[in-house]
């Protein structure tokens, strides 16, 4: 038996062997995005904290949290967090200025959730 991977295409999905994903996904990996080149390491560890904090955490994030997990100075990590949502793809803030979405995790209610190995559980984005 091979393992196989399902593929959303419009309103169905297609078959595609496991090999054939990994294969896709690591020429993926090894060409950067042009839409990820003004992200340094800090916006990348901001974005990755809040990723796996929100799932821990169950609530939005301030960026207090943030810089507390991240060792980053508030302030820099409120001009990362605006930087981030400029992207409109990395995450949003709440009208209190905390992070309640990041792909592919929110806080907010979803139809859809996600739960993880390690026993954390969310909403997915």
């Amino acid at each position: 038996m091979t393992d196989n991977i399902l593929i959303g295409e419009g309103t169905g999905f297609r078959c595609e062997p496991e090999s054939a994903w990994r294969k896709e996904l690591a020429n993926v990996l090894a060409t950067p995005s042009p839409r990820l080149e003004f992200m340094t390491r800090a916006h990348h560890l901001v974005r990755d904290t809040v990723v796996t904090e929100l799932p821990r955490q169950r609530a939005p994030l301030t960026p207090a949290l943030i810089a507390e997990q991240t060792s980053l100075p508030v302030s820099e990590v409120e001009t990362i967090l605006t930087e981030l949502e400029a992207g409109l793809f990395f995450l949003t803030r709440n009208v209190a200025g905390a992070v309640s979405w990041a792909y592919p995790v929110t806080a907010e209610p979803t139809p859809h959730r996600l739960h993880f190995s390690t026993g954390e559980s969310i909403y997915a984005a």
